[in-house]
């Protein structure tokens, strides 16, 4: 593999593949994840968009922000299309029509998209062991369609189809675990993001591109519209995800954990649920039950990394600086 640059504020690649003029909402981290992402692909990069946010915030007819090539497909065939890319430009290379060099395929896709309505292709596209990298932009909800429940959305938020009530705490079932379901198909390459730690998010996308084989990067990504929160907080949100453990950072590279970067001093649940409206119904008894699951989450977790022999400490200190 070639060596992976370590990012910084005197180092980030100034080129941009997705172009300003987009219509992301005031504060989306999304789209910020996005361009982080594309900077670390680089301009030998085909990009396949399912249908969600990012495709109709950057490609209204007839303008587009993208500076790569670009295809939009439906909601449930992004890992299915991207692979097919692959697929074909592997086959231009032998037959020589295509001069030979590394093209990164990458298939974008939102929480819908990857966790409920996309997982059957993304699934099918692992097995296959196509070279290809899938990330998964999270803002636990249908966002672009009207704030719908899906299955990555968080126990307790309130979504237009999970509304809180006198018999209901909002959403009912716990928050789906993707990274997990991609490292059980035995990839080379899984990590979690979030743009609020730029360097490591850029970091992961590229050792994702270089790997060889399959590779899943899900970053969470801050919706101020549809997690009723303020613009301006979207990255101190972000931040206080992983600072309370409720969406922690890690990787798992040939089925080795590993805690990249190293985990901030834990803060309490509460200080990010109230933070956003769309918890603002829990009482404090629902919140206790969040911070149990998430101190069990995190010890298996933890346990994992213990048992697939983490690395030595003084890697996981080097690449800890994004988390102070």
């Amino acid at each position: 593999m070639t060596d992976i640059i370590a990012y910084g504020p005197k180092n980030v690649p100034l080129d941009e593949y997705l172009a300003p003029g987009h219509r992301a909402c005031q504060g989306c981290a999304e789209v910020l994840a996005l361009r982080l992402a594309l900077k670390a692909l680089g301009p030998d990069t085909v990009v396949t968009n399912a249908t969600g946010c990012m495709e109709i915030v950057s490609s209204p007819l007839p303008t587009t922000s993208w500076v790569v090539p670009y295809i939009h497909v439906a909601f449930e065939n992004a890992a299915a299309v991207c692979s097919g890319t692959e697929a074909g430009l592997k086959a231009l290379m032998r037959k020589g029509r295509l001069a030979r060099k590394q093209i990164h395929c990458v298939a974008v896709a939102g929480d819908g998209g990857t966790a409920d309505i996309g997982l059957q292709a993304l699934s099918g596209a692992l097995e296959r062991g196509h070279d290809m990298v899938y990330i998964c932009l999270d803002n636990e909800a249908y966002m672009n369609t009207g704030i719908q429940r899906s299955s990555s959305t968080p126990f307790g938020a309130m979504t237009t189809t999970s509304p809180p009530g006198r018999l209901s705490s909002g959403q009912a079932t716990w928050k789906k675990n993707m990274p997990e379901i991609a490292a059980a198909h035995d990839i080379p390459y899984v990590a979690t993001a979030c743009p609020s730690y730029p360097w490591d998010l850029l970091r992961k996308v590229q050792k994702a591109a270089l790997v060889e084989g399959p590779a899943y990067v899900h970053i969470l990504s801050v919706c101020p519209t549809g997690w009723r929160s303020q613009p301006e907080e979207s990255i101190e949100l972000g931040k206080l995800a992983v600072q309370t453990r409720i969406f922690p950072l890690y990787e798992v590279e040939r089925g080795r954990y590993r805690l990249v970067p190293k985990p901030p001093k834990q803060k309490p649940v509460a200080e990010y649920l109230k933070r956003q409206g769309r918890f603002r119904h829990l009482n404090d008894e629902t919140i206790a039950e969040i911070q149990r699951r998430i101190d069990d989450d995190f010890r298996r977790l933890e346990a994992k990394v213990r048992l697939t022999q983490e690395t030595a400490p003084e890697e996981a200190g080097k690449e800890g600086a994004d988390a102070e």
